[in-house]
């Protein structure tokens, strides 16, 4: 069962935890990461790209020229797919670019990148997070003091004066426990968590 230490803000050693071995040091199953990463990109994915079709394009009422007796190739409009400024034949249209994957693929997933970077020893766990007001300042320091410049804070609750005093470090991203996931996960070097964050997460994926 991997042991980490548990620090407070001032990189204090105050404890040591033992993590579920079923959640952050189980085998790492890189296909499933590739395919959870896929389906949150997918599933992000706006969809409203979209081109107009030959009776969407304005314009093109009547017959550019008679029928016969031009010499030319006979048409009906001018806006014609083959025509410049026509519609479109088969252009993309508004749509879902969703796709499914299985509640416990997604499940062994998340649990795969958790694992990953408790290999990489990458994981952070704090006894507990939290600033007496909204300023960067503060979180530029705590990160100085465990030398990270790129990672994922993970809280066991949304806190407003973290996530605010945060938001505008281009390195770091701040989560609930609830919201955490494979992406931000593999996106960011490093994972720091509180201990309540690591409880409901195991409460949350353990078995």
């Amino acid at each position: 069962m991997p042991t980490v230490d548990v620090y407070n803000q001032n990189r204090d050693k105050v404890a040591d935890l033992e993590l579920d071995e079923q959640v952050f040091g189980a085998e790492v199953r890189e296909h499933l990461l590739y395919a959870a990463v896929r389906y949150q990109m997918a599933k992000r994915r706006q969809g409203t790209h979209k081109t107009k079709q030959r009776a969407e394009v304005r314009g093109g009422g009547h017959k550019p020229w008679r029928q016969k007796g031009t010499g030319r190739a006979r048409h009906g409009t001018s806006r014609s797919p083959i025509w410049r400024g026509g519609g479109v034949v088969f252009g993309p249209q508004p749509r879902s670019h969703a796709h499914k994957m299985n509640k416990r693929s997604r499940r062994a997933a998340l649990v795969s990148a958790l694992s990953r970077r408790v290999e990489e020893d990458a994981l952070v766990v704090l006894d507990e997070l939290g600033f007496p007001e909204i300023k960067t300042k503060q979180v530029v320091e705590f990160l100085d003091k465990f030398e990270l410049t790129d990672a994922l804070v993970v809280l066991a609750e949304q806190d407003r004066k973290v996530s605010l005093s945060a938001r505008n470090l281009r390195g770091v991203t701040v989560l609930p426990a609830e919201g955490l996931n494979v992406y931000d996960v593999l996106h960011r070097t490093n994972l720091v968590m509180t201990q309540g964050a690591v409880e409901a997460v195991t409460a949350r994926l353990g078995r």
